[in-house]
Formats: C-alpha cells, sequence, structure tokens
C-alpha cells in the first residue's frame, strides 16, 4: 500500500493497517487508518505464472473443446509490468478492436518454492486475490507467445488485498461489468486445482516470494470498452475494482 509518500506491507485489522517490515514479516510498530492508505497490487513479482482453459465451460465457450480434456495445466507468462492496483484504470489498448476482462482466483507464493507435491503445495502461499487477466482477444490469435495479448503493461489488476486464511478449493468467483453478473462460477470446477498447479509449475520453475499465480477463468468473458467498470470478486477475499478508460 502507498503511505506516505512510499509502498509498504501491512496487516489490516478492522478499519487499521498495521505495517510490517515487507510481506509477511514482524509489525513494525507503525499504523494508518486503512482510508488514508492507497491500496497497491499485493505482490512482488519476478513472475506471473498463468493457467489457461482451466474451466471446461471457458473451453467450450472459445471452441476449444474439439478434442479430450488437457492432461497437464496450459501455461504462458505475464511480466510484473503487467500489474495494477485496486481501484485503479487501466486504458483499452488502441491495439485491439477486442479487449476481454477474465476474473480468477490468484495466488501469492510466500516462501521458494521448488518440486512442490500437492500435499505439501499450499504451505508456500503467503494467501490470495482476486486476478484480472485482461487479453486482447483479437491480438491472442496472432502473436507467437502472446505477447501483447495478455503482457502489455498493466494487464493484471490484483487485490484488494491478500487473505491469508483461506482454502482455495470451492470459492465462488464472480465477475461484473456495469453491475451485470457475467462470470460465475466455483472454483471446486477448476481442471486443475491450485496444489496440482503448483506442484506443475515446480517441476520446471522455481517460485520466489513474490511471484503470483493465476488459476484460470470460467465461461463469460467477453468485450471491454472505455467507461466499463470491472468487479471481480473472490469468495472469502473481497472485491477487485478495475476502470476501463
Amino acid at each position: 500500500m502507498q503511505h506516505g509518500g512510499g509502498a509498504s506491507w501491512g496487516e489490516v485489522e478492522g478499519e487499521t493497517v498495521q505495517f510490517t517490515e515487507g510481506m509477511g514479516g514482524p509489525r513494525t510498530g507503525q499504523s494508518a487508518p486503512l482510508d488514508m492508505a492507497a491500496l497497491l497490487a499485493p505482490a512482488e513479482p519476478s513472475k506471473i505464472v498463468c493457467v489457461g482453459r482451466n474451466y471446461l465451460d471457458h473451453i467450450r465457450e472459445l471452441g476449444n473443446d474439439t478434442g479430450d480434456l488437457p492432461t497437464e495445466p496450459g501455461i504462458f507468462l505475464k511480466g510484473p509490468n503487467t500489474l495494477a492496483e485496486p481501484g485503479g484504470t487501466v486504458d483499452a489498448p488502441d491495439w485491439s478492436d477486442n479487449f476481454h476482462f477474465e476474473g480468477e482466483l490468484a495466488l501469492v507464493i510466500g516462501t521458494r518454492a521448488q518440486g512442490l507435491t500437492p500435499e505439501n503445495a499450499l504451505a508456500a502461499v503467503a494467501g490470495y486475490t482476486c486476478g484480472l487477466d485482461l487479453t486482447a482477444r483479437d491480438r491472442q490469435k496472432t502473436d507467437l507467445q502472446w505477447f501483447r495479448a495478455k503482457a502489455a503493461d498493466r494487464f493484471c489488476p490484483l487485490g484488494p488485498w491478500l487473505e491469508t486464511e483461506l482454502d482455495p478449493a470451492d470459492l465462488r468467483v464472480q465477475t461484473r461489468v456495469n453491475g451485470d453478473t457475467l462470470q460465475d462460477s466455483r472454483t471446486s470446477l477448476m481442471i486443475f486445482d491450485v496444489p496440482a498447479i503448483l506442484a506443475y509449475v515446480t517441476r520446471f520453475v522455481t517460485l520466489e516470494p513474490g511471484d503470483v499465480v493465476l488459476t484460470g477463468t470460467p465461461s463469460g468473458v467477453g468485450p471491454l470498452k472505455s467507461g466499463d467498470t470491472v468487479e471481480v470478486e473472490v469468495e472469502g477475499i473481497g472485491v477487485l475494482v478495475t476502470q476501463i478508460g
């Protein structure tokens, strides 16, 4: 969060923020009213690992259900440049004619993680938050690695904060655009659950503290335009609000 001219980590206690020494660190003894602190994306990633096509209904709506279900998670990357703060504005790109929202559960890594198993994977998670995977759908069809489509500046709003006491197995995930609910599903319907995702990713890539993992989006994705308000709500966490400029 932004307070007093600098960025700090903290723990929310009611209407007060207790500042800490880094993510999950000890408290510094300083505090501030929550309404006086501007929330930032609750992560400091070296990389953002994303899972694509992790809900069957989303696979079907994109016309990708021509064969068997995926046997392993489909992974792509976003860079730290894609982070955007909760309540912030993301400009609709002038180089895309089909700019889409994808709301999902996101998690932030708390400890260096390599070779995780489904049994121990959740112990590596610092907390959970709401993620908005913004996508230039037309460029997704032409980019070799979805570079512009997924990884342009501010294409990954996160927030509003990390929830550290949460079971990710069966959470309601909703996305609203201008108040209309367009996505409404549960994490129990993911093809690969959070432990399976983390075990798979850390077979190949070491996850560092502060790294982000996006777990995939359900059906209902659709276009955005300037002036829209997007809300991603994950049960037990809160609501991430993003304005489209």
